[in-house]
């Protein structure tokens, strides 16, 4: 296994979507800010969909107008679609990669997007050519990579081909995402490597979500194949919005502090990280769900006479 992972932070763009309430500009911007602090050099921030369809992130251009983070940190848009490209450029300047994506799904994209598979790639590839244009990094995520609430299990093949396209198209880094939380460690094991081997020179970037529990046991299987690339939210904030009962992507918090006590190095300062966690459950003002901000990291307990007593 390699001995060190790349984690982009993708609460403020996936997780924040997912909340029933809008989060306000200022806190918005607070909170990424603090990310920024905790050593996260790749933060996905916004995304350019249309604000009566995810009215959460309304705000992203001024947030990207008015966040405040080192030049060293990468920030991420994602785009649904050739106008909201055309959104999206018009404050190019203020972030260095674009996401572009699909549902492997028929039946989810048709939910999601209101497209046919098809009509999403024919998309993408004029999508993909305009942001390499524009000197943008290039990044794709095909959803439902390990399976669909609508249709079960989804062919490992069909999966590749559709990330062998999005290469093809010029995306450096094609994430596969776990979007409801279907996958297994056993199987998560097996596609990363088959991944890996299909894609040589792309990144191939791992999105598990903890519906069922074993989000971090899945990150640790793709570790094994080889994945060295992980995208998490801080608080295990986030969900899909289609179908309703999916629950958020693994914890930031919890998988830096797995990556560690397993001698795997992320450049995250973790305490750091759960501040930020909690910040971010103040901010809503509900309890979240990872088990490290209930716990903290490991070294905290060491000394503690109450944890020996």
């Amino acid at each position: 296994m390699s001995r060190r992972v790349h984690i982009r932070e993708v609460g403020p763009r996936d997780g924040f979507q997912n909340e029933p309430e809008r989060i306000a500009t200022d806190d918005k911007i607070r909170l990424i800010e603090a990310l920024a602090r905790a050593g996260f050099e790749r933060i996905e921030v916004a995304s350019f969909v249309r604000p009566d369809v995810i009215p959460q992130l309304a705000d992203g251009v001024e947030v990207l107008n008015r966040i405040d983070v080192p030049e060293r940190v990468k920030l991420m848009v994602l785009i649904p679609n050739s106008r909201g490209l055309d959104n999206a450029l018009k404050v190019r300047e203020r972030f260095h990669e674009a996401a572009i994506f699909v549902s492997a799904s028929e039946t989810h994209n048709k939910k999601n997007v209101n497209r046919t598979v098809a009509e999403t790639m024919a998309d993408n590839a004029v999508m993909a050519k305009r942001i390499r244009a524009e000197g943008l990094d290039c990044a794709a995520v095909v959803a439902t990579s390990f399976g669909c609430p609508y249709e079960g299990k989804v062919a490992l093949g069909r999966v590749l081909d559709l990330a062998e396209r999005f290469a093809e198209a010029g995306a450096t880094e094609i994430g596969f995402g776990d979007t409801t939380g279907m996958c297994n460690p056993a199987y998560a094991r097996e596609f990363f490597a088959a991944a890996l081997e299909r894609l040589p020179g792309v990144e191939v970037t791992a999105h598990f979500h903890n519906t069922r529990g074993q989000g971090l046991a899945n990150a640790y299987a793709a570790l094994e194949a080889g994945c060295t690339s992980f995208e998490s939210s801080f608080g295990e904030l986030g969900g899909c919005p289609v179908p309703k009962g999916s629950t958020g992507n693994i914890a930031t918090e919890d998988l830096v502090s797995m990556f560690h006590e397993m001698g795997v190095e992320t450049g995250l300062d973790l305490p750091a990280v759960i501040e930020a966690a909690r910040e971010a459950q103040r901010v809503l003002g509900r309890t979240l769900t990872s088990h490290s901000l209930i716990a903290g990291p490991i070294e905290w307990h060491l000394n503690d006479e109450r944890i020996h007593a």
